[in-house]
């Protein structure tokens, strides 16, 4: 028996793989694969850094630590549902495929046996499996008629990747649920692409689900109060730098009121200090010399420049 490492565990599994018949069981079998091969293809996971493990309805595949989660988990959400679409798309209704799908992480023991294949030991790996087959994970695929694989992570890859937020991996689409086994309860994330509340929750199963939806009802509306507060002080706040995005503004022409004053300004005669002193005698303005006074374009209306 050899030392233990620890792996990225991935598992999938067809839905009611059992009831269709041996041709199109095959057939299932060579799709899976290709879907499987193409996945980590796009999350540049070479061959020597993968073991898989064929289990005939499903597969176990282990990844060396080298491989970024961050990038499995995307080609997971993103590629893998297309390329299930894709094949449904062509295949006949009794070749439909949907997928069941675990990621996990944990220490993996090898220990091959001569004459046989396989071997591999793990309690992490036997927890990843327990959540693969648990009526959790079957319910939320056989209710998402719409969709052709559903997701769970187990809380370690949560903790250490969903929840931080990376490129491409959105926490508030992951749900917190207590998945139960045979030997208790498991915690694990479900993904959904609805998403759930803003910050995913435990959910208390011994709380009744009216109770639940009236909390959750609550929160929303307090939600809305806040966001509407929010709007309301954004409408109140002065505004701030202007930002063109046609080029600079052009000079416009004073308003009308600015133009009233500058007319009238222009029109007061200018008088000198001992004209000042006798009123009887007003001289008339002196007039400007032609191109002394221009407009200037400052941006403030009724500047000039002398």
């Amino acid at each position: 028996m050899g030392e233990p490492v620890n792996r990225t565990i991935l598992l999938f599994d067809t839905e009611q793989f059992s009831r269709r018949d041996d041709v199109v069981q095959a057939v299932l079998r060579r799709s899976l694969n290709a879907i499987v091969d193409q996945t980590l293809v796009a999350a540049g996971v070479e061959a020597t850094l993968q073991y898989r493990e064929d289990r005939g309805d499903g597969m176990i595949v282990l990844l060396g630590a080298d491989v970024a989660k961050t990038a499995v988990l995307r080609s997971l959400l993103t590629l893998t549902p297309e390329l299930l679409h894709d094949h449904n798309r062509l295949a006949s209704r009794s070749a439909q495929m949907r997928l069941r799908m675990v990621l996990a992480a944990g220490e993996i023991t090898h220990d091959p046996q001569a004459g046989t294949v396989g071997g591999i030991v793990g309690h992490d790996l036997n927890q990843a499996c327990r959540l693969l087959d648990s009526d959790a994970l079957r319910d939320a695929l056989a209710e998402r008629t719409d969709e052709e694989c559903v997701l769970m992570v187990s809380t370690q890859v949560y903790e250490g990747v969903v929840r931080h937020g990376y490129r491409g991996v959105r926490p508030e689409l992951f749900q917190r649920i207590d998945v139960e086994v045979k030997d208790g309860v498991l915690c694990a994330w479900l993904h959904s692409r609805h998403g759930s509340s803003g910050v995913p929750e435990t959910v208390d199963p011994s709380q009744p689900a009216q109770a639940r939806y009236a909390s959750h009802a609550a929160a929303g509306a307090e939600g809305a109060g806040t966001a509407g507060d929010a709007r309301v002080q954004a409408q109140e706040r002065p505004a701030g730098a202007v930002f063109h995005f046609h080029g600079p503004p052009r000079c416009t022409a004073p308003s009308s009121a600015a133009t009233s004053t500058e007319s009238a300004a222009v029109r007061l005669p200018v008088m000198s200090s001992s004209a000042a002193s006798s009123p009887t005698e007003p001289r008339l303005p002196t007039p400007t010399p032609a191109g002394r006074r221009r407009e200037s374009c400052t941006g403030s209306t009724g500047s000039r420049t002398r």
